[in-house]
């Protein structure tokens, strides 16, 4: 038995029951694990993405990352431990089951890989074989979108289209629930 401490998560995860949406990282940058908010770098499109494709009403700020719980959106990031560029953050272990298993349990309508690495971790397959955008479905598991990175590390392959596609089917899911809503209550 090793005396050694387990390693410590450097982002909390914002999960909770019956989600929109969870957002899934690589890894948190060194910025984010040092301030304690998720996409906290400047040069990260991630904040400003979101409120320009209409996935939430207003831009938000990295610290302002808790409030989105309420707007029915959470984070995670596969390697939980690792902090910095994806080379260094992935010394560290990354538990697919366990993440397996978080998704299970609080059953978000989507997740949204924040980069192709993210999605190759648990598709287990190189990056090269995943196409940005909707993915085929998986038995039991959420819708899943595959984004392209918001990091500035990766501005050359930056491309909004399937943060766009993401949005879209995001209010066209509240349409049909409205749909359904209105449909039960009698309106």
């Amino acid at each position: 038995m090793s005396g050694a401490p387990a390693p410590r998560e450097r982002l909390p995860d914002q999960l909770a029951a019956d989600l929109r949406l969870v957002f899934v990282g690589t890894a948190a940058s060194q910025r984010s694990a040092d301030l304690g908010h998720y996409y906290a770098h400047p040069g990260n499109r991630f904040w400003r993405t979101l409120h320009q494709v209409g996935i939430t009403p207003r831009r938000f700020e990295p610290h302002e990352f808790p409030a989105l719980l309420e707007l029915g959106i959470g984070f995670t990031d596969m390697c939980k431990t690792g902090a910095g560029m994806d080379h260094r953050a992935l010394a560290f272990p990354v538990d697919v089951p366990a993440f397996c298993e978080k998704m299970l349990i609080y059953q978000p309508k989507a997740i949204a890989f924040t980069s192709k690495k993210a999605a190759s971790l648990f598709y287990e397959r190189p990056t090269t074989a995943i196409a940005l955008g909707r993915q085929a479905a998986l038995p039991e598991f959420p819708v899943i979108f595959v984004l392209a990175s918001p990091s500035g590390a990766a501005s050359g392959s930056w491309s909004l289209r399937p943060w766009q596609e993401l949005a879209d089917w995001l209010l066209s899911d509240e349409r049909v629930e409205d749909r359904h809503t209105a449909a039960r209550s009698g309106r």
